[in-house]
C-alpha cells in the first residue's frame, strides 16, 4: 500500500474526502505514471493539474523551447524562462507546485524509432501534440502496447477531446477509427497561422486532466466511444458517439492484412 506523508494527506484532503476517490483512489494516482506529449497550450494546464492531483510520475515529451508568443496560453512557462527547453520549464513549474511528483524529461520528438521505449514506460498517455503524424504514431503505439490514450486538440475557438482504449476490444475505437487519414496539406492551418484563444487551452487541458484522473481512479464514465466538442464562441459543449471501424488500419481488419 502506498503511504502518504502528513503533507500529502493535507495536500490531497479534498480528493480523499470524495467517496468516489478516497484514500484508495489517491493511492492509485500516486502510483500512476502518465506521459504528456507536448508541453504547450494543452500540455501546460494538463501538467499542472496532474501534478496538483498527485500523479506520482509525470513524463514530458517535447523538443521545443519556450517562446514569447507561447505565454499567451502556455501557463506552465514564464517570461524568465523564454529560450529554455519546454520540458525543463514545465519541470520547474511542477516542482514549485508539488514537490512529491517525479518528473521525467524527454526533450525530443517522438519517432517510430523511440515511441515504443518511451510510451511503454507509462500507464496512461496524454496527447497534446499539434500535428497528425505524431497523433497517428501515438495512437498506433498505444494500441500495440495496450495503453489508454487521452487526446485533445484546439484551434481558434474550437476544442475536442476523447479517450481511446481500443486494446480492450470491441466496442472501443481508436483514433484512426475516427480520423483514418491526415487531411490534405494546408487544409487545416496551424495555430501560428489561424490563431487560438489562450483560455481555450486551459479549458481543454483541464478536461484532459480530469479524464486521466477518472481513468486512473476508475470513477465515472469513460469518454471512450465519445468525442467531446467545445465551441468557445457559443459556449456550447456537445458529444458525438464514435464507433469502432472494423476496417481500421490500426485496430481492424486492415491491421491484420
Amino acid at each position: 500500500m502506498t503511504q502518504f506523508t502528513a503533507d500529502e494527506l493535507e495536500r490531497y484532503a479534498r480528493h480523499i474526502i470524495l467517496p468516489e476517490i478516497g484514500g484508495a483512489g489517491q493511492q492509485a494516482l500516486k502510483r500512476a505514471r502518465v506521459l504528456v506529449i507536448g508541453a504547450g497550450g494543452l500540455g501546460s494546464p494538463l501538467l499542472l493539474y496532474l501534478a496538483a492531483a498527485g500523479i506520482g510520475t509525470i513524463g514530458i515529451a517535447d523538443d521545443d523551447t519556450v517562446g514569447l508568443s507561447n505565454l499567451q496560453r502556455q501557463v506552465a512557462h514564464a517570461s524568465d524562462r523564454v529560450g529554455q527547453r519546454k520540458t525543463e520549464s514545465a519541470a520547474v513549474a511542477i516542482a514549485q507546485l508539488n514537490p512529491h511528483v517525479r518528473v521525467v524529461e524527454h526533450s525530443l520528438r517522438l519517432t517510430a524509432e523511440n515511441a515504443d521505449g518511451i510510451i511503454g514506460a507509462y500507464d496512461v498517455i496524454a496527447d497534446g501534440s499539434d500535428n497528425f503524424d505524431t497523433r497517428f504514431l501515438v495512437n498506433d503505439t498505444c494500441f500495440r502496447l495496450g495503453k489508454t490514450l487521452v487526446t485533445a486538440a484546439i484551434l481558434r475557438f474550437d476544442g475536442q477531446l476523447s479517450t481511446f482504449k481500443a486494446h480492450l476490444g470491441d466496442p472501443h475505437p481508436c483514433y484512426r477509427c475516427v480520423f483514418p487519414e491526415a487531411p490534405p496539406p494546408g487544409s487545416i492551418p496551424a495555430c501560428s497561422e489561424a490563431g487560438v484563444l489562450g483560455a481555450l487551452g486551459g479549458v481543454m487541458g483541464s478536461l484532459q486532466a480530469l479524464e486521466i484522473v477518472k481513468e486512473i481512479a476508475g470513477v465515472g464514465d469513460s469518454l471512450s466511444g465519445r468525442l467531446m466538442l467545445y465551441d468557445a464562441l457559443r459556449g456550447d459543449f456537445r458529444t458525438v458517439r464514435l464507433r469502432r471501424d472494423p476496417h481500421c488500419r490500426t485496430c481492424g481488419s486492415r491491421a491484420a492484412a
